[in-house]
């Protein structure tokens, strides 16, 4: 309970820190929308530009307060706030003769109070009593001086209920404002010193965080700690809020005053149809707000966080409904507004025409929508081909993928045909058509491999070409990719130089440039000249087959699997498979079991260590001063398996077919991997050692 209570009362204090942060974004957004009039002369220029800089640093400097002293602030603020208000109300009611004539005229056409005197008066004193409290309470006043302060609210009304002259009234209402306005003065010059040492605390913290860990993570800390993308979200809802509810009452006192309250009907059937809007005016209120939800680059912001969450927790189903638990796959909600930023950015977006504005938003939402379905592509190509490689066989952890994949590929078709069924081709219109037509083909190309591997996994053979195969698909995957990143990128040199160039739009097709061609490039040269590598490799090991094969009566030590047709032998005399052996040497150019070099130039081969079936090996010059039986035995025979393969210390006189009885994997740790000596002498009691383990 105890715990509970801790985490809900951490949870409040979490949502008014973000809540009391949020009138800075309005009050910044304010200024930077605000008209500025450059005809009012130089000394009115300097003093609106003066206003607005003291304003804009105020409000960042509010926004940037930690949680305690954002809490003090409020806790000033609203305490000057009720003193104005308490000083207000004072003068406004002994200011006038006609005090029920006043209140009526402004009190917007009803009243909240009764229309006796005293009774009207006895309200406006309870209203002052609490004004009076709350800012006593707020400033944390003692009880001497809390008493008197109330008590110079309460003198002005008193002076009403006995009917002092007006003059003596006003009199009294203005000395009873400077006393209060003196009070707070004086309480908020006691506060300085507070207020002073606070912002060295900051000062000194951002130095030294700056210092440590540099400016890029105390950004970060800073993002974090003030909880800004919260802060955006809540600032774009509210604005958004209030002018939907400002346009809706304006659109029904407009229609009450043309008196179609009924949406086109004029007969007046029913009150209750007045609140409905027609499609028309839904549609039309819904492109304002949309219109003026990205007027202005903090907007922009927000709709970006906005974005942002939907983004994220869309990411959170998708994985869930997948079955993913890869942490990487839950970047979507920091890639999605980025993208977003980067393309309102690009396109000058806040400071469009709102027709244009609302076209260009359309647009970019469109990209965005392509950008998101890539990258869902890629959180679910990893988990159909874990599927489909580990052969699980249960249907309900297929069907999520497959159905997650074939949205994929039907989505775009049906984006791409709706906007080539409403607009003309242009350079917009052809990246997204580009952008869909590409993951449709990564599409094609992951379900393909993952047939690929269903299919070797239904089988009960070693399917020796799988790896080309599926080397082959994701190839012409990847080359189609390259060659939708060149076109890409000359679409958007075009539109730079004859639509709409910017130096946001250079720098992204700089970075599209090198990311998505160059590197792109670079990757798949170097896989292929690692694979070519491979093969020549293993092209160039001798080969054993047929009743080689039989002799051996082993598996191979990658795959466990029997030699079925054929075994590549390593110049240390083991036999594996040559597609296992080919994709061991896609990462290292050792043996699996004893970790030498599998391939060595002709002209150092004589020279290279030797091993037995178990992996332990030696220089040849060791073997030929331990081996019994001369030098015969001390080299390796890469055509003939069955001779000179076993390590030194065999007998000559023992059977060759010994040599291949042992050919087990040995398994290494990881840190040991590549440790093994090749000139390291073999120990008796391991050289007539037939078990299939060795120890280090």
């Amino acid at each position: 309970m105890a715990s509970t209570q801790l985490r809900l009362g951490q949870q409040a204090l979490a949502v008014l820190d973000v809540a009391l942060r949020v009138p800075c974004i309005f009050i910044i957004d304010a200024i930077f929308n605000s008209y500025y009039d450059p005809g009012s002369g130089w000394a009115g220029a300097m003093g609106k530009v003066l206003v607005r800089v003291m304003g804009i640093l105020i409000s960042s400097m509010v926004l940037l307060l930690s949680q305690k002293a954002l809490f003090k602030f409020y806790t000033l603020f609203f305490a000057v706030l009720l003193g104005m208000a308490a000083v207000l109300i004072n003068y406004y009611a002994t200011s006038h003769i006609d005090f029920y004539s006043a209140y009526y005229k402004a009190a917007l056409g009803f009243r909240l109070l009764p229309r006796n005197g005293p009774t009207l008066w006895l309200g406006m004193a309870a209203v002052q009593l609490v004004f009076g409290v709350g800012y006593v309470f707020l400033l944390n006043l003692q009880s001497v001086f809390a008493a008197l302060v109330v008590l110079d609210i309460m003198i002005p009304l008193w002076g009403l209920m006995i009917e002092l002259p007006a003059d003596v009234r006003q009199l009294v209402a203005v000395f009873s404002g400077l006393a209060l306005a003196l009070n707070t003065a004086v309480c908020l010059a006691m506060r300085l010193k507070w207020f002073y040492y606070s912002c060295r605390y900051v000062y000194l913290l951002v130095r030294h965080m700056y210092r440590i860990y540099g400016l890029q993570l105390l950004l970060e800390d800073t993002w974090k700690r003030i909880r800004f993308p919260d802060v955006l979200r809540v600032f774009w809802l509210t604005r958004v809020t209030a002018q939907a509810l400002i346009l809706v009452y304006v659109v029904r006192a407009v229609r009450r005053e043309s008196g179609d309250a009924t949406g086109g009907v004029t007969d007046g059937g029913s009150d209750s149809q007045g609140y409905l809007l027609s499609w028309d005016v839904f549609w039309d209120l819904t492109s304002n707000l949309i219109i003026s939800g990205c007027d202005s680059t903090l907007t922009v912001l927000g709709m970006s966080a906005v974005i942002s969450s939907v983004a994220h927790y869309l990411g959170l189903s998708i994985l869930a409904f997948i079955g993913s638990t890869e942490e990487e796959d839950k970047r979507l909600g920091f890639v999605a507004p980025v993208l977003f930023f980067i393309l309102a950015l690009q396109t000058g977006l806040s400071s469009l025409d709102p027709e244009e504005r609302l076209v260009r938003l359309s647009r970019n939402m469109c990209l965005l929508l392509t950008a998101i379905l890539h990258f869902i592509h890629g959180m679910t190509d990893p988990v159909l081909m874990s599927l489909s490689a580990s052969h699980v066989s249960s249907f309900r952890r297929h069907f999520p993928v497959l159905l997650v994949s074939s949205a994929l590929f039907v989505l775009p078709v049906v984006l791409s045909y709706a906007l080539w069924h409403h607009y003309a081709l242009n350079t917009w219109l052809f990246a997204v058509t580009a952008f869909c037509v590409e993951l449709c083909l990564k599409v094609v190309v992951s379900l393909t491999v993952y047939g690929l591997f269903m299919v070797d996994g239904f089988s009960n053979v070693l399917w020796e070409k799988l790896d080309d195969y599926v080397y082959y698909v994701r190839s012409s995957g990847n080359i189609i990719e390259f060659l939708f990143g060149v076109i890409m990128f000359g679409n958007g040199a075009y539109t730079m130089m004859f639509e709409s160039g910017s130096k946001i739009r250079a720098c992204m097709m700089c970075l599209h440039a090198y990311f998505n061609i160059y590197l792109q490039a670079k990757n798949g040269w170097k896989t292929f000249i690692n694979r070519r590598t491979a093969v020549k490799k293993i092209n160039s090991l001798p080969e054993m087959r047929g009743d080689q094969l039989r002799d051996i009566e082993d598996v191979c030590a990658i795959c466990y699997q029997e030699f079925a047709t054929s075994a590549r032998i390593t110049p240390c005399h083991h036999y594996f498979h040559a597609l296992c052996l080919r994709k061991w040497l896609y990462i290292q150019d050792t043996c699996p079991m004893c970790h030498q070099r599998v391939y060595v130039e002709d002209e150092s081969r004589d020279r290279a260590a030797f091993s037995n079936n178990n992996g332990g090996y030696a220089a040849p010059q060791d073997v030929a001063a331990e081996a019994p039986g001369g030098d015969d035995h001390g080299q390796v025979d890469a055509e003939l398996p069955g001779e000179g393969g076993a390590a030194g210390g065999q007998a000559a006189g023992e059977p060759d077919n010994e040599l291949l009885e042992d050919n087990d994997s040995i398994e290494y740790d990881e840190d040991e991997w590549g440790t093994q000596n090749g000139n390291a002498h073999i120990e008796e009691d391991y050289i007539n050692d037939d078990t299939d383990s060795t120890e280090d």
